[in-house]
């Protein structure tokens, strides 16, 4: 479930980076990058695990399915939070220096 999840995180955001994001104002390339290199780092602990474990691999008890997709969200919730930083960080469209000019003027 972590592997789906991120997957669905990392294709959703590139498919909004491709239509919505042409300047790269708002970041969504990194939001997918991050989401991306987390369905891949999941992808490579799928394989291992499959390895171990054989066909077992394919019938997860629903507790662990409940468990991998909690931890997914919260994956996808830190790379949120990572992106919204960054974003805060560069500010490309400068609002929060307007913001800042504007109550120091006060």
């Amino acid at each position: 479930m972590t592997l789906l999840t991120a997957v669905f995180a990392a294709v959703s955001a590139t498919i909004l980076w491709y239509f919505k994001d042409s300047r790269n104002q708002i970041k969504l390339g990194t939001l997918s990058l991050v989401y991306w290199g987390a369905a891949l780092m999941w992808m490579v602990d799928a394989v291992f695990e499959y390895a171990e474990l054989g066909m077992e691999y394919f019938t997860p008890a629903p507790a662990d399915m409940l468990n991998d997709f909690f931890l997914g969200i919260s994956v996808v919730a830190l790379g949120l939070v990572i992106w919204l930083a960054l974003l805060l960080f560069c500010d490309p469209k400068g609002v929060i220096r307007k913001a800042l000019r504007t109550s120091g003027n006060t």
